[in-house]
């Protein structure tokens, strides 16, 4: 039985795992931290849990994407979901007005049409765009068949804002559409329309948050890869992958000890792997283009733990924006910090009337914490509390201002920022979803899944897309090199739905 060594415990790791072990594979994952999930963990204070990056989920309903892709994986039956409102799953507040995004083609036409009257049939046309993104891609079709090539290139070499301009004369409803950019951090100019029309159609078909925390996918996933005979270790940083002359012979972990493999999958950021490989294999050339890759913005971020009793569950995103536009909020000064957000709450319970918890989240670049580069988490000193309450702050009054009523519901918070994501994550400076897609990057700006290294490949966010379906189409495209596609597709497609 040949032995796989995974690198990694996010979403990316554990799926890769669990695709391998189910089919034959003798696999073991290592865990840098005490537990595995990655940015599906949860954290708890004063008795109250609150999510740290999967907040939602779409296409979860039964006979879509993603409800095949969680019973294939065991979590259909261990996770619970509770669907956010059909009439608006997400909220867009933007000059003084908010925008409801409903689930499905023809209701979110009609909704928006109410908007914008004059805009009907150019949103009519912006729907089939999407569906014919979105149906030409393996995110969607979970097949290895032919796919339209066509529509594939060209909506990945045009951007975003450069689409909504062709197909739109009213420049709010652009910025409406383009409201959600957070969920995958878009830039002006840079971004795919592609991208975009992933996360809308993913979305757009139906939207859910994860009852008691996203972690219980972690943890459905750790129990799966174990029964099926797998290991998954954690406090097991990976600090080397040993190759000889041709390929990787195994990992080594900061404790010592060494992990033979005759395949290695490292799911952390391309960066990272980069520092534990002293090999002659990977060319400078290669070292210098992934070192070179632009990464997406890093965010601040505040977890809220209100009063109980005093909040009202939202059971919808709130993207706020108090500048006017939602692009170029990473592009701040210290005086209009922020320019925007998005709030959510955290489903407790599938039937809740009151929120315990939710969170605040904004663009922070890492150059705003750099002086704390370097120090431990809990001992950065006064000067990065001080940092810390100042922006949270400045974030809630903010949130009070399209949400009146916040500041007065809230029991206590805690705060994160660049810094803890790049402690937790290991992504470079602390980026929220890694490397960021751009159409004039090209080729340059991809991180392949194959290696010089023949044995050794890459998975994870920063591979196809980020977010859990592209991370775990992803995980398929890097699996296929191990199991042949067409029976991974048709294990996943051959079970009931």
């Amino acid at each position: 039985m040949s032995e796989v060594v995974v690198i990694g415990s996010g979403l990316g790791g554990l799926t890769c795992a669990f695709i391998l072990q189910k089919n034959g594979y003798d696999v073991t994952v290592l865990e840098q931290g005490a537990q595995a999930g990655g940015c599906l963990q949860c954290f708890s204070r004063k008795g109250v849990k609150f999510e740290t990056g999967m907040h939602f989920i779409g296409s979860a309903a039964p006979g879509q994407t993603m409800h095949r892709l969680m019973r294939y994986f065991g979590l259909a039956d261990t996770v619970r979901l509770s669907p956010l409102d059909r009439t608006g799953y997400n909220t867009v507040g933007l000059s003084g007005q908010e925008f409801r995004f409903a689930n499905g083609r023809e209701a979110f036409i009609e909704q928006m049409s109410q908007y914008f009257p004059s805009e009907r049939d150019a949103l009519a046309k912006y729907m089939d765009i999407i569906r014919r993104i979105a149906s030409a891609s393996s995110l969607s079709s979970l097949t290895s068949a032919g796919r339209d090539m066509a529509a594939n290139t060209e909506y990945q070499t045009r951007a975003m804002n450069e689409v909504l301009d062709s197909l739109f004369k009213d420049d709010l409803l652009k910025k409406v559409l383009a409201g959600d950019l957070p969920l995958y951090a878009a830039e002006l100019d840079k971004t795919p329309f592609s991208q975009h029309a992933f996360i809308m159609d993913f979305y757009n078909r139906s939207a859910f948050r994860v009852v008691g925390g996203s972690d219980a996918i972690a943890f459905s996933l750790a129990d799966g890869i174990r029964n099926m005979g797998g290991r998954l270790l954690v406090k097991k940083k990976a600090v080397k992958v040993h190759c000889d002359d041709t390929r990787a012979t195994g990992v080594e972990t900061e404790d010592g000890e060494f992990y033979p493999a005759d395949f290695v999958i490292s799911t952390v950021h391309p960066k990272r792997l980069l520092e534990m490989l002293d090999t002659r294999l990977i060319r400078p050339a290669f070292r210098s283009r992934i070192n070179n890759i632009p990464q997406t913005a890093s965010g601040f971020a505040v977890y809220l733990k209100f009063r109980p009793g005093t909040m009202p569950y939202m059971n919808t995103n709130y993207y706020g924006y108090g500048c006017g536009t939602p692009w170029g909020c990473e592009h701040y000064t210290r005086e209009n910090w922020p320019k925007g957000f998005l709030y959510m709450h955290f489903c407790h319970d599938a039937h809740a009337e009151w929120a315990e918890s939710g969170v605040i989240l904004s663009y922070m670049n890492f150059a705003d914490v750099e002086r704390w580069r370097g120090t431990r988490p809990g001992r950065r000193g006064d000067s990065y509390e001080a940092f810390k309450r100042e922006h949270a702050g400045r974030l809630i009054s903010e949130v009070e201002k399209h949400r009146p009523g916040l500041a007065a519901s809230i029991e206590s918070y805690y705060t994160s920022t660049p810094l803890t994501y790049l402690d937790y994550t290991g992504t470079e400076d602390g980026s929220m979803y890694g490397v960021a897609k751009d159409i004039h990057a090209g080729a340059e700006g991809r991180v392949p899944y194959r290696t010089k290294i023949p044995n050794l490949f890459l998975a994870g966010q920063n591979v196809n897309s980020h977010g859990m379906l592209g991370v775990m189409v992803g995980t398929i495209v890097t699996c296929s090199e191990l199991v042949p596609a067409d029976r991974i597709y048709s294990q996943i497609n051959g079970i009931g739905l």
